[in-house]
């Protein structure tokens, strides 16, 4: 066999079923050797950038390892936001890049781009295939990598030569041994006692969850925990779904765009304990704040996250899940309810007010009903902006999953990341994309690729004609000196779903909502919905 049809194997014997990409020369004999891939689809994307979004969104709802192939130069340097935006939420991906041959490399031939140098700082680790016997190793340990400690992108760029070398014996390994990688998964018993003694003697104990409690899968076991304890939960952006939100225990959102009496609940608590966070400026802009006057336990599966932003009373490193079954199996009677009393107070009382105009949608109740009348399991999908905060602070979580790029903050992800949930899921979920105006026109191509490949995803676009969420920094910050943020010559959205032979629903204000949002959601065919809000709205 070739370099290429072994690159092919490694990936079936992952399990593979998408490969998300855009071909070229560089590629060229991966994408030929593809095409007696057994039970891996080819999803060709109409830009590089967008592969990677897609291999992000199925990941997450899988929680396997997504991949993006593309060729070399400017198809491996437009798939970096991609990495970069995978990186920066911890998503396991394997990114297979083109090379030119091995033998030009360092010569600035057609195409050629360091591209493991480019993203040094964008994965978990990097690799140039310099023979074709090490591509199963190579394929084996970058898989294991994505996927285990604390999760995210690896590179693996091959030479067009390589792929076409001769491959006398596959060998694919069954076991990863990597001397300088092994990430702590087991929490100290020692330090897991130490959070129950400390627990015990709290009177207003909190638990701040970040995505890392759903990397881990550990939901089912924070729920279990915070119940038993009478624990208040809150959250970060990229913590939304760690709990439904009728929950009991469920307090919402921190961070400068969340709940009042989340972040209230926060300085108030005297132990906070913060799993799967890393104490960053969106949820905490004063890290110091919540080491003061109280106990910090931080559970993080990085132990370079511990301590880095704040100082941690109890530092506990080690998977989310792994830490709260551990937890559970300790004697965990105890009574906070004059603290739940106090919250579910708070949680009355400090309402945020909105005055929508009657003359547009209000995107803050259109996305509570939007959501509300989503299927329970179903994904939704937000974008960058004004649309984000508005999904984050008013989405009714039941059992679906909530994607966004939290991190990196990455416009145009919510349409491909769709998509790839969609691939992975199929019909057994609803998957919706919600966008502004500005982040659709970035990603708008990807209808065509949902159309190619069958993947039948909804879309949703919140239209103000501005950059919405620069706007309102503009009008607080340069009393309403406005600067490249007006949308204007954007194109009519009904046209664009005609000529991509999709459905299209123009809402205009809130008259009729419930039943234009039923009747969208009522099949399982892609669609296209505006909304037009008000210009001048803030979240």
């Amino acid at each position: 066999m070739t370099g290429s049809d072994a690159m092919v194997k490694c990936l079936e014997r992952e399990g593979v079923k998408a490969v998300f990409g855009y071909p070229g020369v560089a590629i060229a004999p991966f994408y030929n050797s593809m095409l007696s891939a057994e039970g891996i689809e080819s999803v060709l994307v109409r830009t590089e950038q967008n592969a990677g979004h897609a291999a992000s969104g199925y990941s997450r709802v899988t929680g396997e390892v997504g991949v993006c192939a593309v060729t070399s130069g400017p198809g491996a340097t437009n798939l970096i936001t991609g990495i970069a935006t995978a990186y920066a939420d911890s998503i396991p991906m394997v990114c297979i890049t083109g090379q030119v041959d091995s033998q030009l490399l360092g010569s600035d031939v057609f195409q050629e781009a360091d591209i493991t140098g480019a993203v040094e700082s964008f994965v978990k680790y990097s690799y140039l295939v310099k023979n074709v016997k090490d591509i199963p190793r190579i394929f084996r340990e970058a898989f294991h990598i994505a996927n285990t400690g604390r999760r995210g992108p690896v590179l693996i760029d091959v030479p067009i030569d390589i792929q076409n070398a001769e491959l006398n014996n596959f060998d694919y390994p069954d076991e990863v041994s990597l001397r300088t990688y092994k990430p702590t998964v087991k929490g100290n018993a020692a330090q897991i006692k130490k959070v129950v003694k400390e627990l015990k003697k709290a009177k207003r104990p909190l638990i701040c969850a970040g995505g890392g409690v759903i990397l881990s899968g550990a939901q089912r076991q924070l729920c279990e925990f915070a119940s038993r304890c009478q624990v208040p939960v809150v959250h970060t952006m990229m913590g939304i779904g760690v709990m439904p939100s009728n929950h009991g225990m469920y307090y919402g959102m921190v961070g400068n765009n969340g709940k009042v009496y989340a972040n209230v609940a926060m300085n108030e608590a005297d132990l906070l304990i913060m799993v799967g966070a890393r104490v960053a400026d969106r949820a905490v802009n004063q890290p110091d704040l919540i080491t003061e006057n109280k106990i910090l336990v931080h559970i993080d599966v990085d132990p370079a996250e511990i301590g880095k932003n704040a100082a941690s009373t109890i530092p506990l490193v080690g998977d989310a899940k792994n830490i709260f079954n551990d937890l559970l199996e300790e004697d965990l009677s105890m009574d906070h309810s004059n603290w739940i009393d106090t919250l579910d107070g708070y949680k009355k009382r400090m309402v945020a007010k909105r005055n929508p105009d009657p003359a547009y949608v209000d995107p803050a109740e259109f996305v509570r009903l939007l959501s509300d009348n989503m299927e329970e399991d179903a994904i939704y999908v937000a974008d960058v902006g004004q649309n984000q905060i508005w999904s984050c602070a008013n989405y009714v979580m039941k059992k679906g999953r909530f994607l966004t790029t939290g991190g990196m903050g990455t416009m145009g992800y919510s349409i491909p990341a769709a998509m790839g949930a969609k691939k992975a899921l199929g019909k057994k979920a609803q998957v919706v994309a919600v966008c502004g105006d500005g982040s659709f026109q970035m990603s708008f191509m990807e209808l065509a690729t949902m159309n190619q490949h069958g993947i039948n995803a909804k879309v949703i676009v919140l239209k103000n004609n501005y950059l919405g969420m620069v706007r309102q920094y503009q009008h607080f910050t340069y009393n309403d000196n406005y600067s490249v943020v007006d949308l204007s010559g954007s194109p009519d959205l009904e046209k664009i779903a005609e000529a991509y032979s999709i459905p299209f629903v123009r809402i205009e204000n809130m008259d009729g909502i419930v039943d234009k949002i039923k009747a969208f959601l009522a099949d399982d065919k892609t669609a296209l919905m505006e909304c037009i809000i008000d210009p001048m709205d803030l979240v």
